[in-house]
């Protein structure tokens, strides 16, 4: 009997004419091939995961990318249908797609580590991998023991947005400046302005309902004077009323609105707002303590 195999240790380099048998166990061999290949792609796995910076309470969206890739039965994977699969994480991988950061990233300082495993085409939006030998190491990835080596807190989700913004028109700046503080930090915010061309076409109040009752795990409320006079927040705020009793609506009180006005929603922790104050610092000061309550939530 004619037989080709291939040994581990390099006994057996060619076919043979009689047969051989290999005591070694397939697990054993397998575990030993994922041993190998560790030492050439851990550290490949390891970069594209944590994106430019490691955000241990964040979103992880290049790390779930790398997930998607290696439970994948395909070489390629479309980011675009990936999210429509995963809309838990519609918005974060989206954000670095659409803004670029995935293509500036694969093409930054560490091109070089990814130019043989990774290739993305930012005008298809599909991420594939090049290497035979990387395709198997990731699908044989622990994945929660890599998620902990690579020094993420956690890799489940529960909502598809950490935050919900819910503010008047003239208060967009602060909703504005606390979106782009968070989206730094990779926590996954519903905030209008970005999300103006998925809202198109799409009946609104429809679209907008379910993530103020549901999809979003918290709602921060901006409480300026023109909170109650707009009919846009007075819809939001119909969507998210039950939620003052389950610890999930986080009141920010300004104080050019009149006094009184929201006393009902002083019995909750929240934050206060000085127009006079400094913004910069004030504006740091709400993200450091809501990334802060996610990075809890998720431990």
């Amino acid at each position: 009997m004619l037989s080709k195999e291939i040994c581990i240790h390099g006994d057996i380099l060619e076919a043979k004419e009689k047969t051989t048998v290999v005591t070694t166990s397939l697990e054993v061999i397998k575990e030993k091939v994922f041993d190998d290949l560790g030492r050439a792609f851990y550290d490949t796995a390891r970069a594209f995961a944590t994106g430019p910076k490691l955000r241990k309470d964040g979103r992880a969206p290049y790390l779930h990318i790398l997930y998607w890739l290696g439970t994948s039965n395909e070489w390629a994977l479309d980011l675009i249908e990936a999210v429509r699969k995963f809309p838990k994480h519609r918005s974060s991988v989206n954000t670095i797609m659409e803004k670029g950061y995935l293509e500036g990233f694969l093409n930054g300082e560490r091109s070089e580590l990814f130019a043989e495993c990774i290739h993305y085409e930012p005008n298809t939006h599909v991420i594939s991998v090049e290497d035979p030998k990387f395709v198997y190491y990731i699908r044989n990835i622990q994945w929660k023991k890599f998620v902990l080596q690579v020094g993420y807190k956690s890799f489940n989700f529960k909502s598809s947005y950490d935050y919900a913004l819910s503010f008047a028109g003239c208060d967009r700046d602060v909703a504005e400046a606390l979106f782009n503080k968070l989206e730094e930090e990779e926590v996954s915010v519903f905030y209008d302005k970005n999300e103006q061309h998925r809202i198109l076409a799409e009946n609104v109040e429809e679209y907008l309902g379910p993530i103020y009752r549901s999809e979003a795990q918290f709602v921060v409320v901006l409480l300026g004077p023109d909170y109650p006079k707009r009919v846009w927040t007075r819809f939001e705020s119909e969507q998210f009323r039950d939620r003052f009793g389950d610890a999930s609506v986080i009141p920010v009180w300004f104080d050019t609105a009149p006094t009184g006005l929201f006393d009902d929603t002083t019995k909750i922790g929240g934050f206060h707002f000085y127009r006079s104050g400094d913004f910069e610092s004030q504006i740091n000061e709400i993200v450091s303590t809501l990334v802060k309550k996610i990075a809890e939530e998720r431990s």
